[in-house]
């Protein structure tokens, strides 16, 4: 009786050194992994961001086709973390009135373009907010050239060449502090519509490049 109780003492002192040696290590290993966990998660936000941009040209260029008019993706601050949200409008030109940023009456989120077929019920301006991406602390989005904020397209999905303003790519850079953590990246349009996303930091003649 004595060995036995002896043995199941011993046996319980085995099993909490046990626990604390897990304890320890699992602690060295949060400490560790934790920083890279977190570098992880930044890196893949940030890498999301170029698809987020990619989505909203396709769908602006995609709209105009299906729709057999002219649409728009305007590019706005995000008020949260000073990212660009996106929205996609249409406008029916008629022979009098052509649709640009000049003139034409434009779709809203809250109601259809005059000239829609569907009427009232016809296409309603689509919004997707940036706030998912991290802020402009981390992550910088540049329009290029730098004060163009927009993309106007033809019912042919063709960019609008006569308006001057248009936006022609987009460069997403990581701030100085995060330039080991994320990779740069950047949005192309081509002049038929085409948007992809290309690596700046690769040369013009890889496919992955981006163009001059």
């Amino acid at each position: 009786m004595f060995d036995l109780m002896g043995a199941r003492a011993r046996q319980r002192g085995f099993s909490l050194l046990e626990l604390l040696v897990t304890i320890a290590i699992f602690g060295v290993l949060l400490a560790v992994g934790l920083p890279l966990l977190s570098n992880w998660v930044l890196a893949t936000k940030a890498a999301s961001a170029s698809e987020f941009y990619v989505e909203g040209l396709r769908y602006a260029r995609q709209q105009a086709l299906s729709h057999n008019a002219v649409s728009r993706i305007v590019l706005t601050a995000n008020e949260q973390n000073g990212q660009l949200d996106w929205q996609v409008d249409l406008c029916f030109p008629t022979p009098a009135v052509p649709c640009s940023n000049l003139s034409g009456a434009w779709s809203t989120p809250t109601s259809a373009a005059p000239g829609d077929p569907e009427g009232a019920t016809g296409y309603l301006s689509a919004q997707r907010p940036a706030s998912s991406l991290p802020d402009d602390r981390v992550l910088r989005v540049t329009p290029v050239p730098a004060d163009s904020y927009s993309i106007y397209y033809t019912s042919l999905g063709w960019v609008d060449t006569n308006f001057a303003g248009r936006m022609r790519s987009l460069q997403i850079e990581p701030t100085v502090g995060y330039a080991n953590d994320i990779h740069p990246s950047a949005v192309v349009v081509t002049l038929a519509g085409a948007a992809s996303k290309c690596d700046p930091a690769l040369p013009i003649t890889d496919s992955r490049g981006c163009p001059p």
